[in-house]
């Protein structure tokens, strides 16, 4: 039952619980859910912090410490390699979706195809946009940046430029392309749109190792 104070609706005990598992239902909460991985991480690193604390120190020699730790590490190696590192809150952000001011669960390359579309259509707007969003999208997707959230197109051009530092000046241009046309209204042109695809395309096919000195 709800009873009711001062137009406020207080639930009861029963209610509100299930109020609570309806919430925690949502799958918003298994994607921040830690795996067994993260788990086993979280307790390998306390065991060891326990480990080496003065007080165990003084009762296990330093050659069993050595070995101890030798194990624990290469067994992390070992997990790491066959199941890969503990999810990061950098990832359970992205999944969120949210790019440059909205929500967007479209990958890369669905926000490169659809601009390709747009620009064929000759919507030289909506192709800019989605263009850029690709570029950021992209970034994220191979770890190059983690910007915070509600980051803008200009603080993603620097983080970009900061990773690769001989295309700082196309990402100024395709950052001030996108903000032109996304909030100032001006009109992108075919020029503006083969510009910022041609960054795209560079970036994209670019390693860090190959970025010159």
């Amino acid at each position: 039952m709800i009873s009711r104070f001062d137009d406020l609706f207080i639930p009861d005990g029963d209610e509100a619980r299930r109020w609570a598992e309806d919430e925690l239902a949502n799958p918003r909460y298994a994607d921040a859910k830690p795996t067994w991985f993260d788990l086993v991480a979280r307790d390998i690193g306390r065991f060891l912090a326990d480990l080496f604390s003065s007080e165990n120190g003084a009762n296990i020699g330093p050659s069993a410490l050595i070995i101890v730790t030798v194990f624990i590490v290469a067994a992390l190696i070992a997990a790491l390699v066959i199941w890969g590192r503990p999810r990061s809150s950098r990832a359970v952000r992205r999944a969120r979706g949210d790019l440059l001011g909205e929500s967007d669960d479209r990958t890369a390359a669905q926000l490169r195809s659809d601009s390709e579309r747009s620009a064929r259509a000759g919507d030289w707007n909506t192709a800019t946009i989605l263009r850029y969003r690709a570029i950021a999208r992209s970034l994220l997707e191979r770890d190059l940046i983690d910007p915070a959230p509600g980051a803008t197109a200009q603080s993603i051009a620097r983080d970009a430029a900061a990773v690769f530092a001989d295309e700082a000046p196309a990402l100024r241009r395709a950052a001030v392309a996108f903000d032109d046309v996304r909030y100032l209204g001006r009109p992108a042109t075919e020029e503006i749109y083969q510009d910022l695809a041609a960054t795209d395309e560079r970036l994209r096919t670019r390693r860090l190792e190959a970025v010159p000195a």
